[in-house]
């Protein structure tokens, strides 16, 4: 997206990981709205159509153009502070894995390893998929940061290995997730659990580590989930349940009740100092 003149962004929903300053809306135009150009900017599929309806009004005040994760608008270099809060921060795009609940393959399709700016959230898609030039220049970068360290985008169990172990003990960890998306995933998880308690991360008074688990998809239950949660804890993560949504954005309310009972740190905590 071109960046010349006053640019205006506007966001369908407002997340942890949305910019805040004075061009940046999550609404209408308001009366005094001005700009040269506005970005909206797009983060989960089903808020396409609200951020076409966003188009509608804003156009009004100048042209638009629509981008962001759930969008095909979503290439080129990061720029920091943007579209995403200041210290968060994407180092590359992509993924080689073919999930069949992930667009990334098919938006972005192998990774491609963008330039590398200062932050200390790193959101890549598969930071781990990268060269290990790229990996290790990212974790200087992180060295520097005055900010703890945290990998929301997640690392892939199966593709850690010791030497990411020993960059990963340089650094000031806040929190570092993995993934338990398909059944694939539970050998390398009990391999790296092996892995960051031998090193220390993982340790009964830390909740560094934790771990994604996918939930709520066709055929899933509430107790298979549940036993898959447990699963997880029993391995040191913190879990952490993504309830799936298809691109409608549709879901059950029973499974939205217990997703947000394991998504929730207080809960889940309590949940493991009781084991």
């Amino acid at each position: 997206m071109n960046q010349t003149g006053i640019i205006i962004r506007v966001f369908p929903r407002k997340t942890n990981a949305t910019p805040i300053d004075k061009n940046v809306r999550f609404g209408n135009p308001g009366l005094f709205d001005q700009a040269d150009e506005i970005h909206i900017s797009v983060t989960f599929s089903w808020d396409v159509q609200k951020a076409e309806r966003l188009a509608e009004q804003w156009n009004m005040i100048a042209s638009v153009k629509i981008g962001g994760p759930a969008t095909n608008n979503f290439k080129g270099e990061f720029v920091s502070g943007m579209y995403l809060k200041r210290g968060y921060v994407i180092t590359s795009r992509g993924c080689p894995n073919k999930c069949w609940f992930c667009d990334v393959w098919r938006k972005f399709g192998n990774v491609t390893e963008l330039k590398i700016k200062d932050g200390w959230n790193i959101l890549d898609d598969n930071l781990l998929a990268c060269s290990e030039n790229h990996i290790r220049n990212v974790f200087k970068m992180l060295q520097k940061q005055k900010n703890p360290i945290q990998f929301t985008g997640g690392l892939e169990a199966a593709r850690l290995k010791d030497w990411h172990i020993d960059l990963l003990l340089q650094l000031r960890l806040k929190q570092i997730f993995f993934a338990y998306d398909t059944p694939d995933d539970l050998e390398p998880l009990i391999q790296v659990s092996k892995m960051l308690k031998e090193a220390g991360i993982i340790k009964p008074t830390s909740n560094v580590a934790r771990c994604f688990v996918l939930i709520g998809y066709l055929k899933d239950t509430i107790d298979k989930a549940e036993k898959r949660l447990i699963k997880v804890m029993n391995l040191g993560f913190m879990p952490m349940a993504m309830l799936y949504r298809d691109y409608s954005g549709k879901y059950d309310k029973e499974w939205r009740r217990f997703q947000r009972e394991w998504a929730n740190p207080k809960i889940v905590g309590y949940k493991m100092s009781n084991q």
